[in-house]
């Protein structure tokens, strides 16, 4: 089982963020540039919050705010669920599902290192699933 200091490597450790003043909608242009799905808040080099897809429609679109106007800070996500580098990635899976969360910043110490997203779980997990597959083809050949 891969842990989430493989996958940063895999993957790379760049993530995206934003200052909680900053509006919304820079938030939303950063995420459309990068094709991501949510960014960091930070405060300096401190994880303060979360900013997702899903905190925009429910939190901006549904109560009719403008993107244009709202600081980040007022919408998003203060309490952010983070994993540790030594973490399995079955572990990551849980949580996101327990949870219901789509993006895991990764924090080493009391920096963040990377961001783990839904998409690089399941992509890890596809890729083991392959393996162990074409290793019982081999095993299954071989016998036969």
């Amino acid at each position: 089982m891969k842990r989430v200091d493989q996958v940063l490597r895999e993957k790379g450790p760049e993530f995206w963020s934003v200052t909680p003043v900053a509006t919304v909608f820079k938030a939303l242009e950063l995420m459309a540039k990068h094709n991501i799905g949510a960014v960091l808040v930070m405060e300096e080099e401190q994880l303060v919050g979360i900013f997702s897809e899903r905190d925009y429609a429910r939190k901006v679109v549904l109560e009719g705010k403008s993107s244009k106007d709202i600081p980040v800070k007022e919408i998003m996500t203060s309490k952010v669920v983070c994993v540790r580098p030594e973490q399995g990635i079955d572990e990551c899976m849980a949580l996101m599902t327990n949870k219901h969360v789509r993006h895991l910043p990764v924090i080493e110490g009391d920096r963040v290192v990377g961001v783990i997203s839904l998409g690089d779980v399941v992509k890890t997990k596809i890729s083991e699933q392959e393996f162990t597959i074409s290793q019982m083809e081999h095993y299954i050949s071989g016998v036969l």
